[in-house]
């Protein structure tokens, strides 16, 4: 089981939230990664967690003001990155070429898609994994996988359908251990949680309680 921990912008440290998952992955079966902001990434990394960039866009060297470029990310010891996430969202054009762009500096990236149709247009780019969040349960504290197990089961039908190599994560409402396992027997290989970490005043607790939810 996948966990990534999404920091947003939010007002948060997140050194602290690293040190967590530093601490409770040692212990876990399940992998855990953070998102940091992209002036956080070379921190984060350096303490020694997987670290995720949450966006990067499809360009290399050049005049390209205000974008993420994949490769710095990758230079500032990111691993993957985000890609269309509901606060960010792109265009299959820009998506394709960001996963490109991706590959060719070694990230891996999870593309982020509002519904099974959307799922199974992105898994047909070849991302490492796709993520369905509807964007009503974001922050809600319900998950989909209450809220509409269907969904979720769609989902990883319609990834399987076009790439059986494609992981399925959920997102939106994630917050228990309890939600981690039901995403888990709907078929998903991971989950994508932001709040209920990043805002969390006890992070390492809460993580805790999130890995409860995984079986081996």
């Amino acid at each position: 089981m996948f966990i990534v921990v999404n920091l947003k912008a939010y007002d948060c440290d997140p050194i602290a939230v690293a040190t967590a998952v530093g601490d409770v992955a040692d212990d876990t079966t399940a992998r855990l990664a953070v998102a940091p902001q992209p002036t956080d990434i070379a921190a984060v990394a350096d303490h020694g967690v997987e670290t995720w960039a949450q966006h990067v866009d499809s360009i290399d060297s050049g005049s390209h003001t205000g974008h993420v470029r994949p490769r710095s990310v990758a230079n500032a010891g990111a691993t993957g990155t985000l890609l269309n996430h509901s606060e960010r969202r792109r265009t299959l054009a820009e998506i394709d070429g960001a996963i490109s762009r991706a590959d060719d500096v070694g990230l891996e990236t999870i593309v982020c898609a509002n519904n099974p149709a959307q799922i199974s247009a992105v898994s047909a780019l070849s991302p490492t994994a796709v993520a369905v969040e509807p964007p009503e349960l974001i922050g809600s504290g319900t998950p989909v996988s209450q809220a509409d197990p269907e969904i979720v089961r769609e989902a990883v039908a319609g990834a399987t359908a076009i790439d059986e190599s494609v992981s399925v994560l959920c997102g939106a409402g994630i917050s228990s251990g309890d939600d981690v396992a039901a995403a888990s027997e709907l078929g998903s290989d991971g989950v994508l949680l932001a709040s209920g970490v990043a805002l969390a005043d006890d992070p390492a607790r809460a993580l805790n309680g999130l890995v409860a939810g995984v079986h081996d």
